[in-house]
């Protein structure tokens, strides 16, 4: 086992400095976040920066020109004079400067405004301080998509509308049953990287849409208590091995008026991923992948008929198959695409063209990548941030088209979050470490050359007495796996002591825990606990994010088994530690993590004295389809494993101390789950406290998560640490 230690000890007196209160455990990420320019980027075409100002009333920038000096680009009092001059029969109330903003060319940008009487995207100049371009629609309008034409198609509940460039609208869809749902990106619950339900040709002429036919899907309902009789709130949440949504994919043709429906096939319960447009138009891309989740075909179909045309390739698993992303087009080459794939072990890229044909390999040694970020400006090469460092470390990258080289950008160890100009000359980077709040630079690909532009003070110091953490790696219950682990010593740690432990855990799939950013990836839950006497540790098992698609394999049909076995090796290192108190060892976490809280409750009754779970999946027959059989398979095909991984019948090995939460209004981790453990406890004669949060969904959020915490904390200073 490797130890990587980071102090995060403040520097100079300490003479005032106090420990987190448990407000700021929610409220600390805000007051306590290091300086920063907050929604930076590259102005477009040139070698600019702009962010908002510090008081964010202002868009200012850093150039090359000007050595990097800032200066004020745009107010918010020249944006609302702008606004009342070009929108003068609508109202229109900035709070701040808009901090989403996207550069189209060198001296104009676009954003998002809301009116009173309707919603806007709005390009303004910042030379010549004026609005150039509005184009709007309704103020109910919902999942707005933009043409290149000036059409915006919009969602008025479950029906598709489109204003278009002479404010027309035109009504898409009519559909008075709310279980037939057109145009919303809530289709197959938002699985496979689906982020949108509609999509314009690139010439706005003609609208691809999702059509969810929920009809046959069961009635699941949530009870609102706030009404003088409670009434229900009925959701669709088909459970794994039960009827499913029936989804197609539709073109609607403005001129026309005609809609044509994708003949995707006559298998009903399928699912629909990564749909790509065609440059041309002419043809529109669909990875069709079956219910069991084991086999993707992507493939090509005419626009106009809405006829198959062929296959492009396929891909096949013994344990499942995730696409994840759609195609990216290689600008001005309307016959070669990026996809993205981790079919070969690590999310990478690969070059192929529009009849099938397999062009170049872009991956790079165990690089998965994470966020592609585009073309430089001759298209030659591709930028994206991708990790390293085990999974801990995110880096920036260039790979090059043609010779399938790929270049890092960035070297310091840490996270990064940075672009490159659009001549391709520069890195902004951004990035933090255990030991580096915040420091952006600005990079001379070339020349190496880095200008640093700000340099982030530790926030804590003479304010907060943050407690000391360190990165561990250790081996997973395989004898050969690096797991990475992040340990939090109590303040004012005394080796020769003896402390109370909180694991916290997750666990699941698509998270990461531990991670080479400030503060270690922690939260301040975390650090607030360790401040208050506990060892906090926490272990980002097999099955988590960022490792790659066999580190995950090995959870399938059996959730919890062999995340809760590389659990225990976590344990064993705590255990192996003079300081640690192995008869005071906690667990708590939220949703997966609140499965695995009670997994190990009840599996290894004898390690844990006290959990608190969140959320729990207690049965996964009680989960969501999508998610829940593509680990699990279903019920029906995978009897024994819904049986070893279930902890209803579990309930009967408690031992210590468990306080089960959950939100009344969960449509994620229905409030089932918990009732039914809940239940099973009661016949098993085990004692165990419930707390709900009567109008939270899956997360308790706001100030009632202080609450939340205030609890949490409480529970474990009153049965674990007394």
């Amino acid at each position: 086992m490797k130890k990587y230690t980071f102090s995060l000890l403040l520097l100079g007196s300490m003479a005032f400095a106090q420990k987190l209160t448990i407000e700021e455990t929610v409220m600390g990420p805000r007051k306590y976040a290091p300086s920063t320019q907050v929604a930076q980027q590259w102005r477009k075409d040139t070698k600019a920066i702009s962010y908002l100002s510090s008081d964010f009333n202002s868009l200012v920038e850093k150039n090359a020109t000007s050595q990097w000096k800032e200066t004020v680009l745009a107010t918010k009092t020249e944006l609302e004079s702008a606004l009342k001059t070009k929108i003068s029969n609508d109202e229109i109330t900035l709070r701040t400067f808009p901090t989403a903003i996207e550069w189209v060319n060198a001296t104009s940008f676009q954003t998002l405004l809301t009116g009173k009487k309707n919603n806007y995207k709005i390009t303004y100049d910042v030379t010549s301080k004026q609005i150039t371009k509005v184009l709007s629609y309704a103020t109910e309008g919902e999942q707005a998509r933009f043409a290149s034409n000036g059409n915006v198609a919009w969602l008025h509940e479950n029906n598709i509308k489109i204003t278009t460039a002479t404010r027309t609208v035109i009504e898409v869809t009519n559909d008075s049953d709310k279980a037939i749902v057109n145009g919303s990106d809530y289709v197959h619950r938002q699985e496979f990287g689906i982020d949108r339900g509609m999509w314009w040709n690139e010439t706005g002429t003609q609208l691809a849409y999702y059509r969810k036919d929920e009809t046959m899907v069961a009635n699941y309902p949530l009870t609102n208590w706030n009404e003088r009789e409670a009434v229900n709130k009925d959701i669709k949440y088909p459970m794994a091995g039960m009827t499913s949504e029936q989804v197609t994919l539709v073109i609607f043709d403005i001129a026309s008026g005609k809609k044509v429906t994708i003949q995707t096939g006559e298998t009903k319960e399928q699912y629909l991923t990564m749909v790509s447009w065609e440059p041309t138009g002419k043809h529109i891309f669909i990875g069709i992948l079956n219910r069991e989740q084991n086999h993707l075909k992507f493939n090509k179909y005419d626009a106009q008929t809405g006829a198959f045309v062929k296959t492009l390739f396929e891909e096949k698993a013994s344990t499942w198959v995730e696409p994840q992303h759609a195609l990216t087009f290689v600008p001005n080459n309307p016959t070669q695409f990026i996809y993205q794939t981790d079919f070969n072990g690590f999310n990478q890229m690969y070059l192929y063209n529009t009849e099938g044909k397999l062009l170049k390999n872009l991956g790079y040694n165990d690089v998965v990548v994470k966020d592609l970020l585009g073309f430089d400006a001759k298209a030659t090469k591709i930028n994206y941030i991708g990790t390293s460092n085990n999974g801990l470390d995110r880096q920036l990258y260039q790979v090059d088209l043609k010779s399938g080289k790929t270049t890092p950008l960035t070297q310091i160890s840490g996270t990064h979050n940075a672009s490159v100009s659009s001549d391709g000359s520069l890195v902004l980077d951004q990035y933090s470490n255990t030991t580096t709040p915040n420091e952006i630079a600005v990079v001379d690909i070339k020349t190496k050359k880095a200008t640093t532009l700000l340099k982030a003070d530790n926030p804590f110091t003479g304010k907060i007495d943050m407690p000391k953490m360190e990165f561990v790696t250790i081996t997973s219950a395989d004898g050969k796996t690096p797991l990475n682990g992040r340990i939090i010593y109590p303040a004012n740690f005394d080796a020769t002591k003896k402390y109370p432990v909180m694991v916290y855990v997750y666990g699941g799939s698509h998270a990461q825990l531990v991670t080479n950013k400030w503060l270690g990836g922690g939260g301040y839950f975390d650090y607030y606990m360790a401040q208050n006497g506990y060892v906090v540790f926490t272990l980002d098992n097999r099955g988590s994010d960022a490792r790659g698609k066999k580190f995950c394999d090995v959870n399938h049909r059996q959730l919890g088994i062999n995340e809760m076995a590389d659990q225990i090796k976590g344990v064993e290192f705590l255990k192996s530690k003079a300081f640690v108190d192995q008869d005071k060892i906690g667990v708590f976490g939220w949703s997966f993590g609140g499965f695995m809280t009670t997994t190990l409750m009840t599996n290894q009754a004898d390690t844990f004295k006290v959990g608190v779970a969140g959320g729990p999946v207690i049965d996964w027959k009680y989960y969501e389809i999508m998610y829940g059989e593509r680990y699990m398979d279903t019920p029906q095909e995978n009897p024994e494993g819904y049986a070893k991984t279930s902890l209803l019948d579990k309930a009967k090995n408690l031992k210590g101390r468990l306080l089960v939460i959950h939100g009344a209004q969960d449509p994620v981790v229905v409030q089932q789950h918990s009732m039914n453990f809940i239940e099973a406890c009661i016949k098993a004669g085990k004692q165990v406290d419930y707390f709900l949060y009567p109008n939270h969904e899956h997360n308790v959020s706001g100030k009632d998560r202080i609450h939340m915490y205030a609890k949490i904390a409480d529970y474990f200073d009153t049965h674990l640490k007394k």
